[in-house]
């Protein structure tokens, strides 16, 4: 049986702005660009009120509220507050699986503390994230990944819920299917047009009939409605892939432009690399038309490059050969592939208290 806590910062980036500065605290803020094709990073909780929410383009925000604050991303000070956080999951457990800045999967089964209440460790942790930053989180726990998940959105903010191993299949079974981590609005509309809207009705189902309607995803789909979710916590996440990408306020057309743009995206993947140690020997060029046409461009190098000056001419060269016909809405660069495969196992042990 397993224990797993699921810690989620509530309004993470708008919550440190807040800290930050007094004089946003109570007020309907929103972390991001204020301009005409701006999106919303985070939004306060004052601000969801209104009915904004992360990637909400700026303008419909503005309009959704008139008063609503843009703040520009201090995205230095997130990842310190996140190291922070990181820290204090590490007091209990080494299997810590980071989804973002401001989430994690912790496996406390076996925990530094001896602790068999995954409960009580979600509450202490909780307790000294406030105490070290000043911010708050909501905790889920439960007996795997899914179930916690859905645990730590149900009482948000500073929400705290535990599903028992005995609550598992009939909580599931009342959740309604939009609910469901991992199933978007399209799956949702999907799922309504053949009549599953509960996980009860989702469990009426056949794994057979669930895999044709919805691929791969039905397999995992017909074993979360059973509440079972095999994954793993995994400690060490693989970095596959770092990149970057604008949207420009103007359409672009211009290569010279359109290559200094290039030239500082590349610079924050640089940055990125170093901060991370991950160096990768694909690069690939993302161009987004204003028609929404999107292409992309990638090369594979012999050997990974960890020297910007020793791919920059390389990239450049990629981009003079792209035939941009078209004015640019957005452009994007990444690194991957770094030729290498590793996978790091543990050995879960099994404790019966929950």
């Amino acid at each position: 049986m397993q224990k797993i806590i699921h810690i989620d910062m509530d309004a993470f980036y708008a919550s440190v702005e807040q800290r930050d500065n007094e004089a946003l605290r109570g007020k309907p803020v929103a972390v991001g660009y204020p301009e005409a094709r701006g999106v919303v990073a985070t939004a306060s909780y004052e601000a969801r009120k209104f009915g904004i929410h992360s990637a909400m383009p700026s303008l419909t925000a503005k309009n959704k509220c008139p008063e609503l604050i843009f703040v520009l991303p201090r995205f230095e000070v997130y990842h310190a507050v996140s190291e922070q956080i990181r820290e204090i999951f590490l007091e209990y457990t080494d299997l810590v699986e980071p989804l973002s800045l401001d989430e994690a999967f912790l496996d406390v089964t076996v925990n530094r503390k001896d602790n068999p209440s995954a409960g009580l460790i979600a509450k202490e942790i909780q307790q000294k994230i406030f105490e070290k930053t000043g911010l708050t989180a909501s905790a889920g726990v439960s007996i795997n990944k899914f179930l916690a998940k859905i645990a730590s959105d149900y009482k948000k903010p500073n929400g705290f819920f535990v599903i028992t191993p005995e609550e598992a299949e009939q909580f599931v079974e009342r959740l309604p299917i939009s609910q469901f981590f991992g199933v978007g609005k399209v799956t949702v509309q999907k799922m309504y047009d053949n009549h599953i809207f509960t996980g009860y009705d989702l469990k009426q189902r056949s794994e057979t009939e669930l895999v044709r309607l919805f691929g791969k995803m039905g397999h995992t789909l017909y074993l979360n409605a059973r509440g079972i979710d095999l994954r793993e916590v995994e400690p060490n996440r693989i970095t596959k892939s770092i990149s970057s990408e604008t949207t420009f306020l103007q359409d672009k057309s211009d290569q010279t432009l359109l290559t200094v743009e290039l030239y500082h995206l590349a610079k924050e993947v640089e940055a990125r690399m170093k901060e991370e140690n991950f160096y990768g020997k694909t690069f690939t060029i993302k161009v987004k038309y204003a028609d929404f046409q999107i292409i992309t461009r990638s090369k594979t190098l012999p050997q990974k490059m960890t020297d910007f000056q020793q791919y920059w001419p390389i990239v450049r060269e990629m981009m003079k050969s792209l035939d941009l016909v078209k004015p640019v809405r957005l452009l994007g660069f990444g690194i991957s592939n770094t030729g290498e495969e590793t996978q790091v196992k543990y050995t879960q042990l099994e404790l019966r208290l929950f």
